[in-house]
């Protein structure tokens, strides 16, 4: 039901009219309803579902940088996604600056590359901090040096590397560099007028900032659009919840490696002693041959133990378990 005015708004609304102050065509027109032109040139191939599951899939991306970045340069990185948009080709590559750091991925097992573009003051800063630098940037461009370039793929293939997990609730995908570009001339991989879709991440190295761009044609993405979907993408999180699941990490638990060393005893000697031990020489420990051994796992002590042997090799044989509450 429309909203009735009151008699005193309706007084209003003659004065206005009267005066000058309101146009009836212009109140015609805003009753009309707002067309939007359609470009042909620029199809809506993304739709605003597939950007956002790409974005929830470079934001758990963004979080692995955030934690693997620092190992190589002993300094905190910060990542997160700055914004996700649909473009031309054409339309990014003329907005690339010169230097810039171009990884071109062929993406298997889809058919088709992406390309990881990383502003060149990232690269001056990682560079820098590789060599024992403060990680600072440059004043100004320049090109990089053939001696910088290893450096620079090393960069950029950490950074391919990192997609593998996040993409595996879509698709199990195994990345390859072909080549590093820093002239976006030589980029032209694929043609200008295809769609893509570009993810932007903030990247902040201490005090260096500069954005990564992640962009993928649609080519590339086509045969798997129909998963880019918060539904398919929560779905397949939801089959990890299953008493399959459970097995399957309870199995992984129980391959992982862990140490275990039996201590016979411990003594304290001094420096001058030990730098002279000799073949045959006696070391008198603080425990007897009949007492049992301290079995530890990692630096847990768990087992209590007497020594023995066992086809002509050292063994243990367990006398007892340490539970938590008894240490």
């Amino acid at each position: 039901m429309s909203e009735v005015l009151s008699q005193n708004e309706i007084d209003n609304l003659l004065q206005a009219l009267s005066t000058g102050e309101l146009d009836v065509d212009q109140m015609q027109s805003a009753d009309e309803k707002k067309v939007k032109d359609y470009d042909f040139r620029r199809p809506a191939k993304f739709s605003k579902e597939h950007l956002r599951t790409l974005e929830m899939i470079y934001e758990h991306y963004g979080r692995l940088l955030s934690t693997t970045l620092p190992l190589y340069l002993r300094k905190n990185v910060n990542v997160s996604v700055a914004n996700s948009e649909t473009v031309t080709y054409s339309e990014f590559s003329n907005a690339l600056s010169n230097p810039v750091i171009l990884g071109i991925i062929n993406f298997l097992p889809l058919q088709g590359t992406i390309i990881l573009e990383l502003q060149a003051n990232l690269g001056y800063s990682f560079i820098d901090r590789m060599l024992g630098g403060e990680g600072g940037t440059l004043d100004k461009a320049r090109p990089f040096t053939d001696i910088e370039m290893p450096l620079i793929e090393k960069l950029v293939t950490i950074c391919m590397q990192l997609m593998v997990e996040p993409w595996q609730t879509v698709l199990d995908i195994n990345p390859i560099m072909e080549r590093i570009e820093t002239n976006p001339q030589f980029a032209q991989v694929i043609s200008p007028t295809d769609m893509i879709a570009i993810i932007t991440l903030n990247i902040k190295i201490g005090e260096t900032e500069g954005l990564m761009n992640v962009c993928l044609p649609y080519f590339t993405l086509e045969s798997i659009m129909d998963r880019l979907n918060t539904k398919y993408w929560f779905s397949t999180m939801q089959k990890f919840n299953d008493e399959n699941y459970i097995e399957h990490l309870e199995s992984m638990v129980r391959r992982v490696d862990v140490p275990v060393k039996a201590v016979l005893g411990r003594c304290n000697v001094s420096v001058s002693d030990f730098v002279h031990l000799q073949a045959g020489d006696i070391i008198r420990l603080d425990s007897k041959v009949n007492n049992d051994m301290q079995i530890f796992v990692g630096n847990i002590k768990k087992f209590t133990a007497l020594p023995g042997t066992t086809k002509n090799k050292y063994a243990v044989r367990i006398t007892s378990i340490i539970r938590e509450e008894e240490e």
